[in-house]
């Protein structure tokens, strides 16, 4: 017996206690702060195929899309066009963030054998989404004006191969001025020139990569609406309809919030120039390039 046992048994005959080693008492937990989660990984664009058979494919004839950045005044021309007796201009679709994914590998070769890749799947629902908005208005052609569709231009027109494209440009600090304006606790001036950059930069590419395209500058729609209208109207093959000019008038419900300033051009039907444009010595060196390149700066 050992010697702790025999104290033991002493101590809990006279006392009735016991003694037992003390347990070492577990460290204290140290907080960990959860890791910051990792921005979900860039998917890469699916393999796709050019319709072959563009009738059997697809629902939509001759869409037309307006490449422009943001804050380019491309609610402005979406409103007029829209007030147009052909013409379906919808909110912003944001088709290219609708995406195709397999159940199954069953599924995934039944596609196959039917030589329908995730990216022709993704553009039959691109396609029929749009064609719904254009059934339940009642006209001819849909115009679609979100502005991250310059970032994937190429795919757009592998979709519709008949596609039209209308380019909107504006002042580059136009834009940058009111694209930190629209949120200036989200992003200083100088984050907002670089962050418009990146969609300028798309649609200056989408202008040199499509063809045949029509380019229509915010400040000439401003000043003279009803001859860029016009012009416009030639383009797509329509006549121009005076309502566009009244489109406030037309359908009151197209007011949508946030068009600040604009609430009282649209119910008036008048259409007056935005901010006046910066000076030269005024542009930030980030935007002298563009700037330049679009014709705003010798």
């Amino acid at each position: 017996m050992s010697l702790m046992r025999k104290m033991n048994r002493a101590l809990t005959a006279t006392t009735g206690l016991q003694v037992q080693r003390a347990r070492r008492a577990p460290a204290p937990k140290v907080p960990v702060k959860p890791a910051k989660a990792a921005a979900p990984a860039k998917r890469p664009t699916p393999a796709y195929t050019v319709p072959a058979d563009p009738a059997t494919d697809r629902l939509l004839t001759k869409p037309v899309f307006i490449m422009s950045p943001v804050r380019s005044g491309s609610t402005l021309l979406r409103m007029l066009l829209n007030a147009h007796s052909r013409l379906h201009s919808p909110h912003e679709l944001h088709i290219r963030r609708l995406e195709v994914g397999y159940g199954s590998k069953l599924s995934e070769r039944a596609m196959d054998a039917l030589d329908l890749s995730r990216g022709d799947l993704e553009h039959l629902l691109w396609d029929r989404v749009m064609h719904r908005e254009l059934v339940r208005s009642g006209k001819d052609f849909v115009v679609e004006k979100t502005p991250s569709n310059a970032f994937v231009y190429r795919r757009i027109r592998d979709c519709w191969p008949d596609a039209r494209f209308v380019f909107l440009l504006r002042h580059p600090v136009s834009i940058a001025q009111s694209w930190h304006e629209g949120d200036p606790d989200k992003r200083t001036y100088e984050e907002a020139c670089a962050d418009a950059l990146r969609y300028m930069q798309a649609v200056d590419n989408a202008r040199k990569g499509l063809t045949g395209g029509h380019t229509v500058r915010y400040e000439d729609l401003t000043a003279d609406p009803e001859g860029r209208l016009r012009t416009l109207c030639d383009f797509l093959g329509i006549d121009f309809e005076p309502s566009m000019l009244t489109y406030g008038e037309r359908d009151d419900t197209q007011i949508q919030k946030g068009l600040g300033d604009w609430r009282d051009k649209i119910r008036t039907g008048t259409v007056q120039q935005g901010r006046p444009l910066p000076k030269d010595d005024e542009i930030p060196e980030i935007l002298k390039p563009m700037c330049k390149a679009w014709g705003y700066l010798k």
